[in-house]
């Protein structure tokens, strides 16, 4: 895949909806809980599919998890379960769909511990967020981080699932902790 593609960066690709993602959202510092929970729950479905799945299928996670309202989330039952196995918008997982509920549930817990999930997140950086990496390549761009490794572990002990460092990296590049845009990007200078 070529590192730049039209001025951004070449995993977007062509695909109108990717390039649409890339250019207005991905890397931009998200501040509200809300946006960080809806992305957390997005990311925790991605694991080990691409992202462009999810994606295409936004609409419809958005319909099956009350517009990605945490409390509606955590409140979901077995019932939902087996009614959202039966529901062609989302990725029909048994285990991840389960586990968003009870990753709802945790994330309102951090929300109450840390005063937001935000100021959860904040609290294993030790520099300067967002962090601003200068990579030129997408070779360059790494799969995981010290900070995504550190959020992963403590995440998994308080029993959130499908969060492992890489898709807890790939959470912190989208919600704009890490700016990983490549350099030349257009995008690199705007996200802040």
């Amino acid at each position: 895949m070529d590192n730049l593609i039209d001025g951004h960066c070449g995993w977007a690709g062509k695909d109108p909806l990717y390039v649409k993602y890339h250019d207005e959202e991905w890397g931009r510092p998200v501040t509200d809980d809300a946006t960080l929970f809806e992305f957390l729950l997005l990311e925790s479905a991605q694991a080990g599919l691409s992202w462009i799945t999810i994606l295409r299928k936004r609409d419809g996670y958005k319909e099956a998890f009350h517009n990605f309202d945490a409390e509606k989330v955590a409140a979901m039952t077995e019932a939902d379960v087996e009614r959202l196995m039966q529901f062609d918008g989302i990725v029909r997982n048994r285990r991840k769909i389960a586990s968003a509920i009870s990753n709802a549930s945790l994330f309102l817990t951090i929300q109450k511990e840390f005063g937001s999930f935000r100021n959860y997140i904040l609290r294993f950086f030790t520099t300067e967020v967002p962090v601003r990496n200068r990579f030129r390549h997408l070779s360059e761009i790494p799969v995981t981080s010290p900070e995504a490794e550190a959020i992963s572990r403590d995440m998994k002990r308080r029993g959130f699932k499908f969060f492992g460092p890489t898709v807890c990296y790939a959470f912190l590049q989208a919600t704009g902790f890490v700016n990983d845009h490549l350099a030349g990007c257009y995008c690199y200078d705007s996200q802040d």
